[in-house]
């Protein structure tokens, strides 16, 4: 069965509560209370549902929002981009393109090289340790 497919009966069983929510139901943390915020370990973020590579650890900052904020992803093809249009704001939505996940936001006040500061929830987020 593919990430598609799943139901939320079925992701609910897999996630934590509040995963399920930010992931499945585009929902947001609360800022400067995720684990991964305030983390500085080297290795990858992987998306929490489907185990897919997002970010490296070398490409995090420090951006001060209260969530893990990074300038690249892995690759441009790990994830999607949708505007996003909710609580009267216009925002570009980031997801992970393996399984739809809400991941966060992407904003163009990042640094360089980039300039891009991918805003994203501690919450889709799994990490796996650089050996």
């Amino acid at each position: 069965m593919s990430n598609h497919t799943k139901t939320d009966n079925e992701w609910k069983k897999l996630l934590s509560d509040e995963s399920f929510r930010v992931t499945r139901q585009a929902g947001t943390e609360k800022p400067f209370t995720g684990k991964y915020w305030n983390f500085n370990e080297n290795g990858v973020y992987k998306c929490i549902c489907c185990g897919e590579n997002l970010f490296e650890s070398d490409t995090k900052f420090d951006a001060g929002c209260g969530w893990p904020s990074f300038f690249v992803p892995v690759d441009e093809n790990c994830i999607n981009e949708f505007e996003d249009k909710s609580f009267g704001m216009v925002r570009t939505e980031v997801k992970c393109s393996n399984c739809d996940a809400h991941l966060g936001h992407v904003f163009n006040d990042g640094p360089q090289p980039t300039g891009l500061r991918y805003c994203i929830n501690s919450a889709s987020l799994d990490f796996e340790q650089n050996q």
